[in-house]
């Protein structure tokens, strides 16, 4: 009875110390070869010929190493094999349902920061045309000279005032069309100044 139980303690010992030592690889092989499978089959084109060879070697690298990391510990003893597949399944689902996921969140943060990118270049911009509206309105010079500038009569100067309330409202709600509010602001600013009588691409500090 007691040759039974060492056989036993000796076997679980053995089948622990499998499990602890392939098991990490066995699971980490199996998602990564999954997840990069569906990451490629996800973003696959139309006329991409070399994503089946690409796929076929995503699969041959990862069976490389999954598949010693399930023998090698199933030869040594059985049961640790039954959990280090029950394992390896389990990671093959997941990473399978947890791919697209991750993908959207990645693709998400990617245009986080490009609206982010784009967010901050419109609001320097913005500050540009502002200062360059407001040299017109303090200044007397212009004021005297330009005087259609500060008219909210003529069509141009209306749609001048419309765009920059249009633009600052946005700016301070972080707008996703911010940077078309900008443009707008930018093209009807021009016009107004075209329609006052100054020169195209003068500056503005010598408009006066």
């Amino acid at each position: 009875m007691s040759a039974v139980a060492e056989f036993l303690f000796q076997g679980l010992h053995q089948g622990a110390w499998a499990v602890l030592l392939g098991g990490p690889v066995l699971v980490c092989s199996v998602a990564a070869t999954v997840f990069a499978v569906r990451r490629r089959t996800l973003g696959r084109r139309d006329g991409a010929a070399e994503v089946p060879d690409q796929l076929f070697w995503d699969v041959f690298l990862g069976s490389c190493a999954a598949l010693p990391a399930l023998i090698i510990p199933a030869m040594v003893s059985p049961w640790s094999g039954l959990v280090l597949a029950g394992a390896a399944v389990a990671a093959g689902i997941a990473a399978h349902h947890g791919t697209p996921r991750y993908l959207a969140w990645q693709s998400a943060r990617r245009e986080h920061r490009r609206q982010l990118s784009a967010h901050q270049a419109a609001t320097a911009r913005h500050d540009e045309l502002l200062l360059r509206w407001r040299r017109y309105e303090l200044d007397p010079a212009s004021t005297i000279d330009y005087p259609g500038l500060t008219d909210v009569r003529l069509p141009e100067t209306s749609a001048l005032i419309k765009a920059m309330r249009t633009a600052d409202q946005m700016r301070t709600s972080a707008h996703t069309t911010y940077p078309d509010a900008v443009g707008s602001l930018a093209a009807t600013l021009a016009a107004a100044e075209r329609a006052a009588g100054i020169p195209p691409r003068q500056p503005a500090d010598q408009a006066g």
